[in-house]
């Protein structure tokens, strides 16, 4: 049992460390968004390159973001049922949602977007619009590596939610 929690710390620390990362980036996001809106409405300038820097940006946050906002239970859930049940109860709706919803998800992007990833690195993808961002393989490569990041978060908040339902962990170990 040490082992499997051994493993469940070391994934959360790494979408924590990976989490506080992408909060930079976000404050990159909203620098970019600031000058583009200044040289827009004050100057009436725009670039294309700063368009799809905001959006390049906007992805890599949601992508590689996600398991550590799966970390936090910060993906949006409908519990009219969820928040009245007891933590034995709420456990068992994450390990079933994990194994049949969540895993298979994952696989199935992680899957068919790994060759889609790779074409865009072999060919070094860019922008297909003058003046737009050469590196768009980069962004592309973000896909299959943002859901391993919540498919490994998926597989420790089983663990956590197998080990709550035994009796092994309570919530508060979990945030801790």
């Amino acid at each position: 049992m040490e082992a499997i929690k051994a493993l469940t710390r070391w994934i959360d620390g790494l979408n924590q460390w990976v989490g506080r990362g992408v909060a930079w980036v976000t404050l990159g996001l909203v620098l970019v968004v600031f000058v583009d809106v200044v040289m827009r409405y004050l100057f009436n300038v725009s670039f294309v390159f700063t368009q799809e820097l905001e959006w390049h940006l906007f992805g890599f946050i949601f992508l590689i973001g996600a398991g550590y906002t799966l970390l936090h239970d910060g993906h949006v859930r409908v519990d009219i049922i969820y928040q009245r049940l007891g933590l034995k109860g709420r456990a068992w709706i994450n390990l079933l949602g994990v194994i049949f919803f969540l895993i298979p998800g994952c696989i199935m992007v992680i899957s068919t977007s790994w060759k889609f990833a790779a074409n865009a690195f072999m060919m070094l993808e860019g922008s297909p619009d003058p003046g737009g961002i050469p590196l768009r393989f980069i962004i592309k490569g973000c896909i299959p590596v943002g859901f391993t990041l919540l498919l490994l978060q998926g597989f420790s908040m089983g663990l956590h939610s197998f080990m709550q339902i035994l009796g092994i962990e309570t919530a508060k170990e979990e945030e801790s």
